[in-house]
């Protein structure tokens, strides 16, 4: 029971952070360091990845429509855009798939410290800041996700490579990315969502095949709490998903940033000293 109450924690984490540009991966990583779960060190490595399936259910419940090339209630032409944002999704995440492939297990290794997550949040919460001044007077060129062409997906996609590190932020790298480059804050988000489905799907299907190939069985209290934890996060997510979109539309990011690097400096005192 006590196991199962730690997962709710977790997933609540994760339903929250998954969205929010304030990273999943680096607040998962500093919950481990004052609550730890009682599952094996394999199990765990595909435990904080594989609970971002729960959220990411939350986008295609939410977003089921916009998504659905199949939908009766659309017509041919919005079938055929509906296609070509499918298109643009799956070229958007081809940059961080190759580069997640091929450094994962380096990554794992060496940047998963708490130091590491420390940095990245104060780094890209002045990011944030300083972008937001540097667009406050400027009016976004993308306006609608599906005006978002192949060149500006794939440049979506290029940032979001440094969401590999943790601490950076997946929504926070892609967002601020789109901004960047020109696309307004809500169809940045959108397309944000909708890269994670295919990039969580392969990201736990990854660790879930390095799982069963360590051996290393799952207990039953290992995967009542993988469960719990993506039931969870699925829940919390619709609400923050929700939350967001309509907080993106009248409001810039610089209060994450300030989250951020207030996050960022505790830690990293707490740690070094």
């Amino acid at each position: 029971m006590i196991e199962l109450l730690k997962a709710v924690l977790f997933g609540i984490v994760e339903g929250v952070t998954e969205w929010l540009p304030i990273s999943s991966t680096g607040h998962l990583i500093l919950l481990n360091e004052f609550i730890t779960l009682n599952i094996s060190e394999e199990f765990g490595k595909m435990f904080d990845v594989v609970i971002q399936l729960g959220a990411i259910l939350a986008v295609i419940v939410l977003f089921f429509h916009k998504l659905n090339p199949f939908s009766p209630s659309k017509s041919a032409p919005q079938k055929r855009q509906t296609w070509q944002l499918w298109f643009k999704v799956i070229a958007a995440i081809i940059p961080s798939g190759v580069v997640g492939v091929l450094f994962d297990d380096w990554m794992e290794a060496h940047l998963h410290t708490a130091v590491v997550v420390a940095v990245a949040l104060i780094v890209y919460g002045a990011a944030f800041i300083l972008v937001e001044r540097a667009n406050a007077r400027r009016t976004p060129t993308v306006q609608d996700v599906y005006a978002i062409d192949y060149k500006t997906a794939l440049l979506i996609g290029a940032f979001q490579c440094l969401s590999l590190i943790p601490g950076t932020s997946r929504s926070g790298s892609t967002i601020l990315g789109a901004i960047l480059i020109g696309v307004g804050r809500s169809a940045g988000a959108e397309f944000s969502f909708f890269m994670a489905i295919p990039t969580m799907l392969g990201a736990s299907a990854i660790k879930g095949l390095k799982f069963l190939m360590s051996g290393v069985a799952a207990t039953a209290t290992e995967l009542g709490v993988l469960i719990v934890g993506c039931v969870v996060s699925f829940l919390v997510s619709l609400l923050v998903i929700r939350g967001l979109m309509e907080y993106v539309r009248n409001h810039s990011f610089s209060a994450f940033g300030i989250y951020r690097i207030v996050l960022g400096i505790v830690v990293l005192v707490y740690f070094l000293l």
